[in-house]
């Protein structure tokens, strides 16, 4: 008897094998994703996004030491940068053997493009204090430590600068810590101002 099908995640081909050993040193999860071709579910490694370990943490006061507005406004970032394929290349490109600078303009899709506007328009947002901070963890996955000793910042430092760029990013695409709003909203209807709504 065939097994159901999540409909959270449509059917795929195989996930690539990880072996034991290497599991255990991995959080491995599955995720759904929207990519240009529909819905695909991939293989994650939860531990490699320093948001998302910082997430888990707990600080002294038993408050997670980001919150999840702000956790939900980097992973944005992260997934706009991964999209607009702004990660510099290590290896060398042989799928194209004439253009050596990435292939230019013509080589860029309408995807492509609309998530370099969107992270433009993040990091604009969040301003020069922030953003070379949210790029290096964020985008680049840079651990805060080593961001401390890249700028010769003091210890612990970091992970305050950092909840204000995220608090600062979190605003810009409109997350917030709490719902806020009039306590009682008028109900917007298509009737006319005259007319009462009854149900019989």
């Amino acid at each position: 008897m065939s097994k159901p099908r999540s409909a959270a995640c449509p059917p795929e081909p195989p996930a690539p094998d990880i072996d034991c050993l290497r599991a255990q040193h991995l959080a491995v999860a599955q995720r759904p994703i929207a990519t240009e071709f529909g819905r695909a579910c991939v293989v994650v490694d939860e531990s490699e996004s320093p948001l998302a370990w910082l997430a888990r943490r707990r600080g002294r006061n038993g408050r997670a030491l980001i919150e999840a507005h702000q956790l939900q406004a980097g992973e944005r970032l992260r997934a706009d940068f991964t999209y607009a394929n702004l990660m510099p290349r290590t290896t060398t490109n042989w799928a194209s053997p004439v253009a050596f600078d990435g292939g230019g303009a013509a080589a860029a899709t309408d995807v492509m493009i609309a998530a370099r506007q969107r992270v433009h328009l993040a990091l604009d947002a969040a301003g020069p204090e922030f953003s070379g901070l949210l790029l290096d963890l964020c985008c680049f996955l840079k651990g805060l430590e080593d961001i401390e000793r890249e700028r010769a910042w003091p210890p612990r430092t970091a992970k305050v600068v950092l909840q204000l760029g995220l608090e600062r990013l979190a605003r810009h695409y409109g997350y917030a810590g709490e719902a806020r709003g009039r306590a009682r909203a008028r109900v917007r209807t298509w009737l006319a101002d005259d007319v009462a709504f009854a149900v019989e």
